[in-house]
């Protein structure tokens, strides 16, 4: 047996590390851990003496390790010096931001057993290799037969190929050249033999595939093999180690470890560069670097050069660090259906995108599109979504993809212009479902519909912007008509705002006066009840009426003043508030439009109640819901139990301010079963507050405090106005029970806030 295996056995049998030998005997673990694996075959004999007290060797074995060491001595003298055929490379020194996948590494090693195999995968530039370099260097004390780093080149034209490695390692392991076996199979065979018996950890960097990696699984003792690929490799048993970008706090903190103070000085363009770079761990070791090696640039002028986005990835190089080559070795494998899609994704406006969308712009059934997607994910070029059957592409792959689209198809327009106007029909169908006068439209069509548009605002929005940006202004009318009953309860005050200015240029651009009256009077809807800006909605009601009266249009010209009417009211002008609210009733009862005539008497009955003429504003209320449940009203099944909550809620917040406490809670109740069964969270934030209030005032604290939180969930996620008042009334729900209510945690509403008005 060889010094080394002798070590080892010694070692094992007295239950020692080897950290635990080197503090005892003053020999470094470097140097024990290189005796055990063979890289230092013969030591000197002081060295060998201060190990064998240690281990406490009887005489024979004293003598034989010491033997072992003079015959190793004797062997390197006569062999030729030669260099470790796969040494680890140099650790890199500021890895950041991976001390997660750091300790799954560390745990995998401790819990090894035959062979722990475990694939790290990623996009290019996410520091796979970083990760498995320093990982080497980290967990070799764990592994006494050795570290052996292979990079198998997998983006190359020629692969390393798996026999390349195989005889490397034989080398390593110290078969001599005139020794080894003389076909392919058999040197693998002899590879598998003497690995059975070590345990080593082995690194095998930028595979190409599950073949090239296959062939060096040799089962060992106690051994760990790590494999970085962009591919997932999902034909391996492993565990897989998905590497994404930095989180936004890391990829500033690796800037400031590579350019030093400058980055904690401009926060805010350190944060500029992060996001400019993707947050890809190479991307921002690029830049780093080129602050370093320009101490007269500021943080500021870096973000202002990586801004243009058509330079972007010729800004990121330094020396021979560059982006763009780590995308391009990924492309050029891929073939020319999967490079097509892949570049035309750099049009999709969101984020994220689902199957369906990249058909259209591919020109590929949704199947194709789905499958191909796929491949791309197998690559790293694309990313799986948060939400199943989604996908991404991350900012800077993004880029790359934009500029292989300009450089291979620079004739796009057609293919946006298909994009645009299937997003836009498409979400404008799922908009209407929301129309109260929609009478074929179910509750599950509308949950549905709901589901899509919510998930895929950023792409319909997007193409909305590209169209009102392209003249394509029957397209962007059509879809700013649509969504006036969805904005009703649901998206963001500012997305409605953005809509209805869209939907009024579109309309002028058009020449048609009653369409722009149409959007005036949503945009002023949005104004007054989203934003909270009625000054300015009261300057839009003259315009707004004036296109209803020169288009006669009779249906615009009582929204005009119904709208005027709503802005007045929530400004304290109550009295013209019920004049002008009176009129919007009268217009519309002239041209029989029901659903308006109801809207406007709600609207009159509010205004009531302002004047503190609580009983007559609750019947008033109390009146339309007994008209919806008697079908005078013609509203789709699917939106009558969420008018009809709403007109509730107006009778009972009118009854509370008569302490009509018992029908209150009665009607906040009913309320509150409509607003669930119809998925309209305004109405069930608003029915939650007046049930927990009611339910205080009744002497009930803890009912009204389960209540209220809940209720308050549903303000904080909606940015609904009831976020600032369900506070104290937690609080004093509370303070009655005498247990502490942590309404601090809650954070304050946005100025971008929800209402349930009409």
């Amino acid at each position: 047996m060889t010094f080394g295996d002798l070590l080892r056995g010694y070692r094992l049998r007295v239950r020692l590390t080897q950290e635990e030998l080197a503090e005892r005997s003053g020999v470094s673990v470097r140097a024990i851990s290189d005796m055990e694996r063979g890289r230092a075959r013969g030591p000197q004999r002081r060295t060998v003496e201060a190990l064998a007290a240690v281990l406490a060797l009887g005489d024979d074995d004293r003598a034989g390790l010491l033997a072992a060491a003079k015959d190793g001595r004797a062997r390197k003298d006569a062999a030729p010096v030669r260099l470790e055929p796969c040494a680890l490379p140099p650790d890199v020194v500021d890895l950041t931001g991976r001390e997660g996948e750091s300790e799954v590494l560390r745990r995998l090693a401790d819990q090894a057993g035959r062979t722990e195999v475990v694939v790290v995968h990623g996009p290019p530039g996410a520091g796979k290799t970083s990760l498995a370099v320093r990982a080497g260097y980290a967990l070799t004390a764990s592994f006494p037969d050795g570290c052996f780093f292979f990079h198998l080149r997998g983006m190359d034209p020629r692969p390393l190929h798996p026999s390349e490695v195989v005889h490397r390692m034989l080398l390593a392991l110290g078969v001599a050249e005139d020794r080894m076996p003389g076909s392919e199979a058999e040197r693998t065979d002899l590879y598998r033999e003497l690995l059975r018996s070590r345990s080593t950890l082995l690194v095998l960097d930028d595979a190409a595939d599950e073949a090239q990696v296959r062939p060096l699984l040799a089962t060992g003792e106690r051994s760990l093999v790590v494999v970085t690929s962009r591919a997932v490799l999902g034909g391996l048993a492993a565990t897989r180690l998905g590497l994404d970008v930095l989180a936004p706090r890391s990829s500033v903190a690796l800037l400031e470890t590579i350019a030093g103070d400058r980055v904690r000085r401009e926060p805010d363009a350190a944060r500029s560069v992060a996001g400019l770079c993707g947050h890809l761990p190479l991307a921002l070791r690029i830049a780093g670097n080129r602050l370093a090696s320009r101490p007269r640039w500021t943080v500021g002028h870096l973000a202002e050069k990586l801004t243009d986005e058509r330079r972007r990835l010729s800004a990121l190089t330094a020396g021979d660090l560059r982006v763009r080559p780590a995308f391009e070795m990924s492309y050029r494998q891929l073939d020319d259906t999967a490079a097509r899609l892949f570049r035309r994704l750099s049009l999709v406006p969101g984020r994220d995108f689902a199957p369906e969308t990249v058909a259209v712009l591919a020109d590929v059934d949704p199947g194709t599109a789905e499958d191909t997607l796929e491949e791309l994910v197998d690559v790293s070029l694309v990313a799986s979504g948060e939400v199943p059957g989604r996908y991404l592409l991350h900012d800077l792959v993004r880029v790359f993809a934009g500029e292989r689209l300009a450089d291979e198809e620079p004739d796009v327009g057609s293919t946006r212009h298909r994009m645009v106007s299937w997003l836009l029909a498409r979400a404008a169908a799922r908009a209407r479902r929301f129309d109260p006068e929609a009478l074929d439209a179910g509750p599950r069509d509308r949950a549905d519909a709901d589901a899509w548009l919510r998930t895929e605002t950023p792409n319909w929005l997007g193409a909305l912007r590209i169209a009102a940006e392209t003249s394509m202004h029957a397209e962007t009318l059509d879809l700013a008509t649509a969504m006036h009953w969805y904005s009703d309860h649901r998206g963001l005050a500012s997305t409605w705002e953005e809509v209805f200015t869209a939907g009024v240029a579109a309309a002028r651009a058009l020449g048609s006066r009653r369409d722009e009256a149409v959007q005036l009077n949503f945009l002023t809807w949005t104004v007054s009840v989203l934003l909270r800006r009625r000054e300015q909605a009261l300057t839009l009601f003259e315009p707004a009426w004036q296109a209803a009266v020169e288009s006669g249009d009779v249906v615009e010209q009582g929204w005009a003043k119904h709208y005027r009417a709503a802005s007045e009211m929530r400004l304290g002008e109550f009295e013209p508030a019920r004049r002008h609210s009176a009129q919007a009733r009268d217009l519309f009862h002239e041209v029989g439009y029901v659903l308006g005539e109801t809207i406007a008497l709600s609207c009159h009955s509010l205004v009531l109640h302002e004047l503190g003429r609580f009983q007559e504003a609750a019947d008033a209320h109390l009146g339309l819901v007994a008209d919806l449940r008697a079908d005078r009203v013609r509203i789709a099944p699917a939106v009558r139990d969420e008018i009809e909550s709403s007109l509730l809620l107006r009778a009972a917040s009118s009854l509370s301010a008569i302490a009509r406490w018992a029908e209150v809670l009665d009607l906040a109740s009913e309320a509150f079963d409509l607003a669930v069964r119809s998925s309209a969270s305004g109405c069930e934030c608003e029915a939650g507050y007046l049930r927990g209030l009611a339910l205080l005032r009744l002497g009930r604290p803890a009912e009204a405090q389960a209540v209220l939180d809940r209720a308050l969930s549903i303000a904080v996620e909606q940015r609904h106005p009831r976020e600032d008042d369900i506070p104290a009334l937690l609080a004093e729900a509370g303070r009655t029970l005498d247990v502490p209510t942590a309404v601090g945690e809650y954070p304050a509403r946005a100025a971008d806030v929800r209402s349930t008005d009409r």
